[in-house]
């Protein structure tokens, strides 16, 4: 795949103007959209720049973090703390994120979704508010291992990092779960699944796969 030097500038402005032009797969009043990526490659940045140059369209959107539907404890932890497989397959609740995010946004879904479910420092329910987005408005959904997972996602961005510089950015107690991206490389293949791929290794120095 050839990649392209750009500013985030630029892909936010890029990624702003095709969610502007696009319609829902399915007919819903409602665009979902992926930024995928590695705990460090910083998709969160990426889907608050969106959100800020979509309302500055006038376009309404909300972001949520994939972090906010972490099955509780005793769930993730069952097999210890460091179980690859696990942190793969049953960290994150995607029962939840069909039920109280996705559903909503189903064509005659009513718009009413959970921002979050879960708080892993208390171990306990966010207890957060329902948000309402307005039909035209604009799902944000960030966070690691998002693809393959039969999501009904409008467009997906993959922010990817090379091996080296995942494990040069992922911090010490963090690095136990590096074999689940891995695994996903080579199950899922983001790079080749994704609509747009952004190269983010240097993040002074990005590098797309640009728009088809």
């Amino acid at each position: 795949m050839r990649l392209e030097p750009i500013t985030w500038e630029r892909l936010t402005h890029a990624l702003t103007d095709r969610l502007l032009q696009l319609k829902a797969d399915d007919g819903s009043p409602w665009l979902r959209v992926a930024v995928d990526g590695a705990p460090p490659a910083g998709t969160a940045e990426l889907a608050e720049r969106l959100s800020d140059a979509l309302a500055l369209q006038g376009r309404p959107s909300l972001v949520v973090a994939e972090q906010g539907f972490l099955r509780p404890a005793s769930l993730r932890f069952e097999y210890g703390h460091h179980d690859v497989e696990s942190y793969y397959d049953g960290w994150f609740d995607t029962g939840a994120l069909w039920r109280e995010v996705f559903g909503p946004l189903d064509p005659d879904g009513t718009g009413r979704v959970l921002p979050d479910l879960w708080d892993p420092v208390a171990d306990r329910a966010t207890r957060s508010p329902y948000m309402q987005l307005p039909p035209g408005g604009v799902l944000l959904l960030h966070g690691p291992l998002l693809l393959g997972r039969w999501f009904p996602f409008d467009l997906t961005v993959h922010l990817r990092l090379s091996p080296g510089a995942l494990q040069r950015r992922t911090a010490d107690d963090e690095r136990w779960a590096l074999p689940a991206f891995e695994r996903y490389e080579s199950e899922v293949d983001p790079v080749g699944s994704a609509d747009v791929v952004v190269r983010a290794d240097d993040p002074r120095h990005p590098a797309w796969s640009g728009l088809d």
